[in-house]
């Protein structure tokens, strides 16, 4: 057997590899006996059919699988020991030239492109510099946290008429365009929660309604188009509301209003522990701190994108880009032209970004312990378990869970992914200069669009 490469450019090789009859032969021979030696065939006692009668039956596929086999080793082997850094895998090139026999004396000419990893170097230090914002709560923002609070723990009244916040219990029927009643057309009693109305003069026109009122609802315009929220307040399918031309009358069968509960030692109790909080200013504070440590997170999520970013354009080097768009198209094969143009740049970001991950690992001997991705695992696991459930699971039931979590191969590469990416992100936040700053969170929220 003959293995070359022949480098095409930095970034493309060629892998030829020639296999003689005698690289293959003993190889098929053991294939045809262990096939002899399982097979059930008419006239045979089982496990007794003669390798000579198998190999005139099937010789020719099972030497197919085994040149196959053997060439998938050699390749790989040979990948391993000249310690190639390939992107994608290694495609075969078709020969229309080259017609085998396949008769047990053929040799064979098999070629493979291959894409490389380029080489490059990082320089990272703390002339690089990132904005690491620190969210605080405006005034507008707790307001409305401590508004939806109360409201949580408040009681249902029904007034005579209709405040902007109420909830209307109203009946929607759709309307011809003169005005009357649809025959046959939607239907249907529902809640509508003013708060949620886009439109000023829709919203406007629905305060200061009574029980039994009427009125004309331009549902589409009403919800700024919002074609999955028209279709849950009509109860159709969302085809049928992006397509919704119609009004609607809307008739009032109730007026419900959340009040909201009073501030006193009973509402902070509940919510706090007994004592814990003992005033409104000590109630605000505490919700103050809650929101800042939530916001936090979301402050955190953009540094971290803000540093893939920084670092995908500030590292520059190319890829193998026509090799990579040929081995996406044979990988992925309903994969259109247009696809593959549209989504070939973010691809690319990813890639240069793994790149970059795999080099400052390997550089600075950082270390992925099991004990890390398990840890891991059990965190991402108690988060998705608090969203059903605020009671918190037994840590030793969460263990078990993580390790049945990680049992699966996908599950646990995509943990150890994570756990990459973070230690990643950790060694450039330690080189670089981060500048902290104030900001509160509306202007955050703009800032992160």
């Amino acid at each position: 057997m003959n293995i070359t490469q022949e480098k095409i450019d930095n970034l493309n090789a060629v892998v030829k590899i020639n296999i003689d009859p005698a690289d293959y032969q003993g190889r098929v021979d053991k294939a045809i006996k262990d096939h002899a030696k399982k097979a059930n065939m008419p006239g045979f006692r089982p496990g007794m059919v003669p390798p000579a009668h198998i190999k005139r039956m099937y010789g020719k596929s099972i030497l197919v699988d085994e040149v196959n086999n053997l060439l998938s080793d050699t390749l790989n082997n040979y990948i391993t020991e000249q310690k190639l850094e390939v992107l994608g895998q290694p495609l075969p090139k078709v020969d229309d030239t080259q017609q085998y026999n396949w008769d047990f004396a053929d040799k064979f000419e098999f070629n493979y492109e291959i894409g490389l990893a380029p080489e490059f170097a990082l320089d990272f230090s703390s002339k690089d510099k990132l904005t690491q914002y620190v969210i605080k709560i405006d005034d507008e923002t707790l307001a409305e946290r401590v508004k939806n609070i109360r409201r949580s723990y408040g009681k249902m009244t029904n007034p005579d008429v209709s405040a902007e916040d109420d909830v209307l219990y109203a009946q929607l029927t759709q309307l011809s365009p003169d005005g009357s009643v649809f025959d046959d057309g939607i239907s249907n009693t529902t809640s509508v929660r003013l708060e949620q109305i886009q439109d000023a003069d829709i919203k406007k026109s629905l305060i200061g309604l009574k029980k039994d009122d009427d009125v004309t609802l331009d549902i589409q315009k009403a919800y700024n188009n919002d074609t999955p929220k028209v279709a849950a307040i009509l109860g159709i399918d969302e085809a049928e509301a992006a397509d919704l031309k119609s009004n609607f009358k809307l008739t009032v069968k109730n007026v419900n209003r959340l009040e909201e509960s009073d501030l006193n030692q009973e509402f902070f109790d509940k919510l706090f522990g007994e004592g814990v909080v003992t005033d409104e200013a000590g109630f605000k504070a505490k919700i103050t701190e809650e929101l800042e440590s939530m916001m936090s997170q979301d402050a955190e999520r953009k540094l971290q994108n803000d540093i893939y970013n920084y670092s995908v354009d500030k590292v520059k080097f190319d890829l193998p880009d026509d090799f990579l768009k040929r081995w996406l198209k044979v990988t992925n094969e309903k994969l259109t032209d247009e696809e593959l143009e549209g989504g070939y740049n973010d691809f690319a970001q990813n890639l240069k970004w793994t790149l970059i991950e795999n080099k400052i690992i390997k550089d600075n001997n950082i270390e992925i312990k099991y004990e890390e991705v398990f840890a891991a695992a059990k965190q991402s696991l108690d988060q998705q378990f608090r969203m059903y459930s605020p009671t918190p699971i037994a840590d030793e039931q969460l263990s078990q869970y993580a390790v049945q979590y990680l049992q699966n191969k996908e599950n646990a590469n995509k943990v150890f992914d994570e756990v990459k990416a973070l230690k990643t992100l950790d060694y450039i936040k330690s080189v670089i200069t981060l500048d902290k700053k104030d900001i509160f969170y509306n202007d955050f929220k703009a800032l992160a669009k």
